[in-house]
């Protein structure tokens, strides 16, 4: 089966988790993957790859450096992601558990996250992004699409509100064009970290 057939049968099976009829180009992917460290050994860390269209730019960006570690929670696409990419860490689970993934791996911290997950996944009470700039250094960059005719939807304007909350330089990518649908990049840095549990800051004076 293609991965466009894989990705409009998992669309009509459960279009709130899938979210798209088609993988993403390699406009859209090589758009996404810009901004990743072209130096060191960074930590990368992919949420919701499917079938590989973003994995595969990330491999090209990082050309053997540093670690990739890609959580998807579909079982097939897992499997096919490990054969097809067997330098990826790839971890069948949700993204839900990325705390005990980076931990079960000895990660402290990471230098890039790179999603293409839906809407669902960032719904209220998620805590997603907390989840990720507690885990990001202070230079990292978190990038997820957006498809354009969906962007004024009140889900996408949640979304990405809730990511402008969560760092300090949020800044959008002109329109993708050669891609199915026309999408854009949210590119967001300097993440904002929360206090630890019990720590309370006095307020200003």
């Amino acid at each position: 089966m293609s991965d466009t057939g894989r990705f409009l049968r998992e669309f009509a099976r459960d279009p709130l988790h899938t979210a798209a009829i088609a993988p993403s180009s390699p406009a859209l992917a090589a758009a996404m993957t810009a901004s990743l460290p072209d130096t060191g050994d960074p930590v990368v860390v992919e949420l919701g790859p499917g079938t590989g269209a973003f994995t595969g730019a990330v491999q090209e960006r990082l050309g053997g450096r540093g670690r990739h570690v890609a959580i998807e929670r579909h079982r097939e696409w897992a499997g096919l992601l490990r054969r097809r990419f067997p330098r990826v860490d790839v971890v069948y689970a949700d993204v839900a558990t990325l705390p005990t993934v980076l931990a079960d791996r000895g990660i402290t911290s990471v230098d890039a996250v790179v999603s293409g997950l839906p809407w669902a996944a960032y719904a209220p009470g998620r805590g997603l992004h907390a989840m990720i700039t507690d885990a990001m250094t202070p230079t990292g960059v978190f990038t997820q699409f957006a498809y354009s005719w969906t962007r004024w939807a009140p889900p996408a304007q949640r979304q990405l509100a809730d990511l402008r909350a969560h760092f300090g330089d949020v800044v959008t990518s002109p329109t993708v064009w050669r891609n199915l649908p026309p999408a854009v990049v949210h590119r967001a840095r300097q993440p904002l970290t929360r206090p630890p549990r019990g720590v309370i800051h006095p307020p200003p004076r």
